[in-house]
């Protein structure tokens, strides 16, 4: 369990939620206010987050949409226990299963969802490890990329949707996971600003989709072409999710 001094109380959705983070682990950014933007969910259905970490996806997500069934399951003792604590602190119901994504525990293997969400650890290579256990453990890959798709859409009811966030060079891997036919797939690059590569992709694929295959047009974090100051420069759209809690439209 993280000591209290060894944490800070950061503010997502513009101080809607204020959570606890790590001061020296791994710490939840601006991917798991996005992830939890572009969850399609509706009140009264189920949501599980693979990799839950502190919670803040979820609870971003839960802040944005009353009523959902939250279930999330984390390897790391301390962050699901920190989970936990962040759930308390914003008045939200969210189950925490503690344990290992590729071998669920049997009560999590019993049920289904109507989503599932995951932010994946970034880097698959081998590489200097991270000062803090916890940050290495969050950020490069133990568990390969086709375990944590293919333990989500296990966990998928019919019809049920698969949100991630990846680095964009994974995106290849991603989609070879999901079978021609079986599933309906559209991808959003996030870009941070206009002419510039994406460094990020959203993906959302539904089970039993049978729509074609859809690239969207790039999401713009920032309106500036260029960085020319210090200071928030999001783009309108970035700003309704970042800052008031928005959906995520995927069009």
């Amino acid at each position: 369990m993280f000591a209290d001094d060894s944490l800070s109380e950061d503010a997502f959705l513009g101080g809607r939620l204020r959570l606890l983070q790590p001061r020296e682990g791994f710490r939840a950014a601006m991917d798991a206010v996005l992830l939890a933007a572009a969850c399609p969910a509706v009140a009264g259905q189920s949501v599980l987050e693979l990799g839950c970490g502190a919670g803040v996806a979820s609870l971003c997500l839960g802040a944005r949409v009353p009523g959902l069934r939250l279930q999330g399951i984390e390897m790391q003792a301390d962050y699901a226990d920190l989970a936990r604590r962040n759930a308390e602190r914003s008045a939200q119901i969210f189950e925490v299963f503690e344990g290992d994504l590729a071998a669920p525990p049997s009560a999590l293997r019993a049920r289904s969802f109507d989503h599932v969400l995951a932010n994946p650890p970034f880097f698959a290579h081998p590489g200097s490890a991270a000062a803090d256990p916890g940050r290495e453990t969050a950020q490069r890959e133990a568990t390969p990329l086709a375990v944590w798709l293919e333990t989500g859409l296990r966990r998928l009811v019919s019809g049920g949707y698969l949100t991630l966030i990846l680095r964009a060079d994974r995106l290849p891997d991603a989609l070879a996971a999901f079978a021609p036919g079986a599933f309906g797939v559209t991808v959003l690059p996030i870009a941070a600003r206009v002419a510039r590569p994406a460094g990020r992709v959203l993906v959302l694929a539904r089970k039993g989709g049978r729509g074609a295959f859809r690239l969207l047009a790039p999401f713009h974090m920032h309106a500036a072409p260029r960085h020319l100051r210090d200071g928030e420069d999001l783009t309108d759209a970035a700003r309704a999710i970042l800052r008031d809690g928005a959906a995520l439209a995927w069009r």
